[in-house]
């Protein structure tokens, strides 16, 4: 791994993503000693990554906190650990210079309510303007606008999650025509009913996004109109109308 990373490095990498090992489960001082040998032999920022539902291990708050108190270029944690008692356990062990990321899309709204800064997404791969919106509007301080977005993704986030990813990501990236490519064993190709769900809530959220834009779209218009035409009111109306029963 520390050869991967001088190799990574020299390649334009701008950061590492560490997981847990996966086979030979460790202790927590084991995981300890292993990214911080890791981390150490590379001047590149490296975030840890959480995710005990892929690797059978978890990283415990301190020994995240540890690693960051210890480890100049250990910056963070992708936190997919779906545990949010945990996530605040960490968050009260570190100082505010740490970087939270949420690593599940149904989960970004609570990760960024305890500190986080962002999500390092699946989501994004297929939804990037929906999955920037919660995000955006936490930071703008439109906490009941990132909630909507959080809500309204769901039924994708799941569909998303139909099958062990990324089977669902790339089929649906495959049907945005991105050419994700094909899958390779042990993956299969996504079960037909499960792309039969997700191609119809990928439309569901297009949809809802696009009746969004378009009434802000007619906002615009009318606002323009208003700011250009002192006495453009009758027609303002009228284009209303139009635009709403039409």
């Amino acid at each position: 791994s520390r050869g991967l990373g001088d190799v990574y490095k020299r390649q334009g990498a701008d950061g590492l993503l560490l997981v847990t090992p996966y086979y030979n489960k460790a202790t927590q001082n084991g995981l300890y000693q292993h990214f911080k040998a890791i981390a150490e032999s590379v001047s590149i920022p490296a975030i840890l990554y959480n995710v005990p539902g892929r690797t059978g291990m978890s990283i415990e708050a301190k020994t995240m906190a540890a690693l960051y108190h210890d480890v100049k270029n250990i910056i963070g944690v992708k936190d997919a650990g779906g545990d949010m008692g945990k996530t605040l356990e960490l968050m009260s062990l570190v100082d505010e210079n740490f970087s939270l990321y949420s690593g599940e899309d149904g989960l970004i709204l609570p990760i960024l309510s305890a500190g986080g800064v962002g999500v390092i997404s699946v989501l994004s791969n297929v939804a990037p303007k929906e999955t920037h919106e919660i995000c955006a509007k936490w930071f703008a301080g439109d906490l009941d606008g990132a909630r909507k977005e959080q809500l309204r993704a769901l039924p994708l986030i799941h569909a998303l999650f139909s099958e062990v990813n990324p089977i669902p990501v790339k089929a649906a990236m495959n049907l945005q025509g991105k050419n994700a490519g094909p899958l390779r064993l042990p993956l299969t190709e996504i079960e037909k009913e499960h792309l039969e769900i997700l191609k119809k809530r990928k439309k569901l959220l297009k949809m809802k996004m696009t009746s969004l834009v378009s009434l802000l779209s007619l906002f615009q218009q009318i606002w323009e109109l208003l700011r250009l035409q002192k006495n453009s009111w009758n027609f303002c109306e009228k284009l209303l109308v139009k635009k709403i029963l039409f």
